[in-house]
């Protein structure tokens, strides 16, 4: 089973567990610092409860037939959702083009 787990009330985010590499590319440099700046400021506030989650793993890993994928935590769902959505568009936006690109047979 491959868990995309949300953010969870753990001691991951604490400057003792967590270190960020120096930015080396600047064309992501700020990008970089917004993400860390965000993951910094949400040390101690995760909406996640880690009991919670392990209790959910060991349901779902008990089953006869464990989901192949699981996310975990509201904000993951919503994040998985916003991206489902976002690759769908895409796949519509040229479907008429992309199927029309099969070889011609002789």
């Amino acid at each position: 089973m491959l868990v995309g787990p949300g953010f969870f009330r753990t001691e991951l985010l604490t400057p003792e567990s967590t270190s960020y590499a120096k930015s080396s590319i600047d064309d992501y440099a700020a990008r970089t610092e917004q993400t860390v700046t965000a993951w910094n400021s949400m040390n101690g506030r995760q909406g996640g409860d880690p009991a919670k989650v392990a209790h959910a793993l060991v349901q779902l890993a008990s089953r006869d037939e464990p989901p192949l994928r699981f996310v975990a935590g509201a904000d993951a769902v919503a994040t998985v959702v916003k991206k489902a959505n976002d690759l769908l568009a895409q796949a519509d936006a040229y479907r008429e083009l992309s199927s029309s690109l099969a070889r011609d047979e002789a």
